[in-house]
């Protein structure tokens, strides 16, 4: 019988499993997957102040007090370059130099001979430096005689001895620095034995100065010859002195006592000025030519012996005289007019009467009133104000303007003294100069 086809015997063989695939790590070198994009980076924005273009960089400093913007000069070129266009023309008042002194007795008890104390600053307003002489050395010795382009000049309290010049110190408050400038050498004048026989010193005075912030600048002093004035001028760059004696100007004969000048001078329109004693002239000098000459004030002044001052405008500088003769100021500007007066017009009046009442204790008396008080300066701060003295009751500053009467006193009670010097900052500053 014959077999059906089909499966042997013993069943079907069994199929082979599959074989396992093994899957190995992936390889770090190899990357299974795309990265996510990297963030952005914010971009870098300016700061603020960057952002000022130079129109308004230049609004904002010019609103910012002089010391403060001197300041803001120092940040960077940029700024130095912006504030130095916005630095006002004319020099700034920081405040005033002067030598306290101790109210006089009230007429009729003579006074005693003054004591001297230190020349101090009295400064403009608090964003004013405080500035001193404790830097110069015995500078409790010299009293000050001038006041011109940011340096004082000061002479010694003792006078020189009869024929000689004395010696000169030179202050700058604002860099520390300073300068004793020797008397001339006698070889400066030919036959200097033989004009020390008639030599009578008057003063000294500052001329100009070189640079802003070094101690470069040109010094005189005069004194009178065998009634002819002689000047010395001293240049010092950097603590070198150098002395040169000019001619006698025999063109200006001097034909009273030499010891009615008054021994400091006032720089007013350009020219230097020294006041004569119960004159109606003032010798004047031209710091460019050297040269000597007089200037006639108003006869109406000078026929009456009344007491003036000469200065400057506080409006356009122009050179003028003011007095407070009879209790009436008078203002006097150079120029020629139809009613001028030896080249001065009036151009203001007005009656001080009132204004006096109100010192306390003045005398009302006419005569003891106008014997009391005569001005001893016009400020050479150009603030329209002058400075008036009342003899026994105070010095006083007066505005022309306002008709403010205010009386200069300290606060230990001592009171400003005679003269009272303007002290600017010498411009332009030099780090700005050549900005």
């Amino acid at each position: 019988m014959a077999r059906k086809a089909g499966k042997k015997k013993g069943g079907s063989k069994p199929k082979p499993k599959p074989k396992s695939i093994t899957k190995t790590p992936p390889s770090s070198s190899l990357p299974t997957s795309i990265p996510p994009p990297r963030p952005e980076e914010p971009k870098a924005t300016p700061e603020a102040i960057d952002v000022l273009n130079g129109a308004v960089l230049r609004n904002v400093l010019r609103r910012l007090p002089l010391v403060d913007l001197l300041r803001a000069a120092l940040a960077c070129h940029r700024w130095r370059r912006v504030a130095a266009r916005c630095l006002p023309r004319a020099p700034p008042l920081l405040g005033y130099f002067f030598h306290p002194v101790k109210t006089p007795p009230q007429p009729p008890i003579k006074e005693t001979e003054r004591a001297h104390y230190d020349a101090v600053f009295a400064p403009l307003g608090a964003s004013s430096p405080r500035h001193c002489l404790g830097f110069a050395p015995d500078a409790s010795r010299f009293k000050l005689y001038d006041c011109h382009q940011g340096l004082l000049l000061l002479e010694p309290t003792v006078s020189p001895p009869k024929g000689s010049l004395p010696r000169l110190l030179v202050a700058d408050p604002a860099t520390r620095r300073h300068a004793l400038l020797p008397p001339p050498p006698r070889r400066t004048v030919p036959d200097d034995r033989r004009w020390r026989l008639s030599r009578q010193y008057v003063g000294s005075a500052l001329l100009s100065r070189t640079h802003p912030s070094k101690l470069c600048f040109e010094a005189v002093c005069f004194a009178i010859e065998d009634g002819h004035p002689r000047a010395w001028v001293a240049s010092v760059d950097d603590g070198q002195c150098r002395w040169r004696a000019l001619p006698r100007d025999m063109e200006v004969e001097v034909d009273f006592d030499p010891k009615l000048f008054k021994g400091r001078c006032v720089h007013a329109a350009g020219n230097l000025y020294w006041h004569i004693c119960n004159s109606g002239r003032v010798l004047a000098l031209d710091p460019a030519t050297l040269q000597f000459s007089y200037l006639l004030a108003p006869a109406v002044l000078g026929d009456h012996f009344s007491k003036y001052r000469i200065g400057e405008t506080p409006d356009d500088g122009r050179l003028c005289i003011v007095t407070v003769e009879n209790q009436v100021m008078q203002l006097w500007v150079r120029g020629e007019t139809r009613c001028s007066d030896n080249g001065w017009h009036l151009e203001k009046e007005m009656n001080l009467h009132k204004v006096y009442d109100m010192v306390p204790d003045l005398p009302r008396d006419m005569r003891a009133r106008m014997a009391s008080i005569w001005i001893t300066d016009i400020d050479a701060g150009r603030t329209g104000k002058i400075f008036i003295q009342m003899s026994g009751y105070g010095r006083y500053s007066f505005d022309l303007k306002t008709r403010k009467l205010e009386r200069l006193v300290m606060k230990g009670g001592m009171e400003y003294g005679d003269p009272i010097y303007a002290y600017f900052l010498a411009w332009p500053p030099a780090f700005l100069a050549q900005a």
